[in-house]
Parts: structure tokens; sequence; C-alpha cells
């Protein structure tokens, strides 16, 4: 009849719906649950349960505790979560850090967050100097022309930034911006090792950039902060002298957000 499920169909619903109790189950009770405790809760054959576990420890969404022989929430969910609320629990924190990097640099910077393919400026401090950048909150631009988001991309797990390369599409902004897949991973190769992303004139023309990104405990990129730079003013001092305030800037940040 039309609207019934086959039943491939329904076993795929029922393996959803073991996931998300198993889920909810641990996710509740705050604490490392065994084998047979979550056996016997919610009723799943020991032998399927097995394979369940696994597949969600691989995927990181739960953790095993040698210690407690039990299970609990993994990494993964965290970052769901922290998917969800698009970055709200980084503003606060970080807000104070953007004009204290403006008051050092005298330039502007933001705070950057990733939108599918995009970087989004979330917060932001304008220069006092004559000669500036403007950057605007909602402010969007490909993750691969902006220091800030290849200081998200460069930190990415792998799974996700293959997903990334396969997709993205290059558009020539200006005549230094990024063209190849190959080119792109050099470069975050090289943003991995030093933690500090650059861009001359990739986005915008007369414009450098310097950023580095805000890592969750898992080495996720939360965040990232840029700062943005007139070519007219920008040397090897300037630019050592950001990466240095961006540095303390992401200490300071990383610290109140773990406390």
């Amino acid at each position: 009849m039309d609207g019934e499920k086959t039943p491939t169909e329904q076993g795929v619903v029922k393996s959803a719906t073991r996931a998300l109790d198993l889920l909810e189950y641990i996710g509740r009770w705050g604490a490392e649950k065994t084998h047979s405790e979550i056996a016997e809760e919610l009723g799943i054959p020991k032998s399927s349960l097995t394979q369940l576990l696994k597949t969600l420890v691989n995927r990181g969404y739960l953790a095993y505790v040698p210690a407690t022989k039990g299970y609990e929430l993994g990494t993964a969910v965290a970052r769901l979560a922290r998917h969800a609320k698009g970055g709200s629990e980084v503003i606060p924190a970080a807000e104070s850090v953007l004009e204290w990097v403006t008051l050092q640099t005298q330039e502007s910077c933001a705070l950057n967050v990733m939108r599918g393919m995009s970087s989004q400026v979330v917060a932001c401090v304008t220069s006092p100097r004559r000669l500036l950048y403007h950057m605007r909150l909602g402010d969007t631009a490909p993750l691969y022309a902006t220091s800030g988001g290849k200081a998200l991309l460069a930190f990415l797990p792998d799974e996700m930034l293959k997903e990334y390369l396969a997709r993205v599409t290059f558009e020539p902004i200006t005549l230094a911006t990024i063209r190849t897949v190959k080119a792109l991973i050099d470069e975050l190769e090289v943003v991995r090792q030093s933690s500090v992303a650059y861009v001359v004139e990739e986005f915008t023309p007369g414009i450098a950039g310097v950023a580095r990104p805000l890592l969750d405990e898992s080495g996720f990129p939360l965040a990232s902060i840029n700062i943005a730079i007139p070519m007219p003013r920008f040397n090897d001092a300037v630019r050592d002298h950001c990466v240095e305030v961006l540095g303390e800037a992401v200490a300071t940040v990383s610290r109140r957000l773990a406390g």
C-alpha cells in the first residue's frame, strides 16, 4: 500500500531510532554507562548494540572509558551543538578582546565563524585611522580568500576538509586569489604548522590580512580572529606585531571559554 515502509526502510528507521535513544539516554545521565546497562535499559539486543556502539565511537558521538568500561558522549556531539549555536558562546568572550586587538594594532579586526562554504563576521572593531578597512557584522567571504577563512579551513577535521575541497569553486576575486585545490592544500599545511594565516590582496585589493584560529579542546576551529591592514602600512614588523597580538587574543578568549 502507498505510504507503507519496506522492510529495508523500516530497518533504517529502527537503527536511527536506536542511535538517538542511546545518545539521549547517555546524555540524560551525564555519566558513563556500560554495555550491559545500555542493553537492559533500552532493550537493545547485545549483538546489535555492540555494532551500534562501535559505529558511534568511530564517528566521535560516543567515547569509551576503559577505567569504567562505560560509554559517554563524544566530542562530535559538542561540535554539533556549537554549530547550532552559530558561535554565540564565543562572541561575548571575544568582544572586549577585539577592542584590545585594535587598541594594540590600530587596525580593524574581526571574529569570524564558518557558514557553509564561507566565513562570516560575527563581531568586529574598526580602526581609528583615516586609511582603514571596514568589516561589518554579517559580511561573508569565501573561506579560501581571507586570512580568517584560511585559519578555519586549516583546522577542520580531515573528513570536513575533504568534503569542502570536493565542492569548492574558486572565483578570481583578485589577481592574487588562490585558484587551485593544490595551491590551497599547500598553504593550509603551512597554516597548520604555524597557526597563522595570511592573505595579501587576495580578497580586497590594497588589503593584507593576518589571522589565528580559536580552537576547542579537541582542536576543532570554533572561530578565527583576523586583522585587516592597508598595504601602505603592511611590512614585516607590522606583520610580526599582529601575529603576537593575535596570539595573546586567542589565548585570552580560550581561557574565558574554558573558565
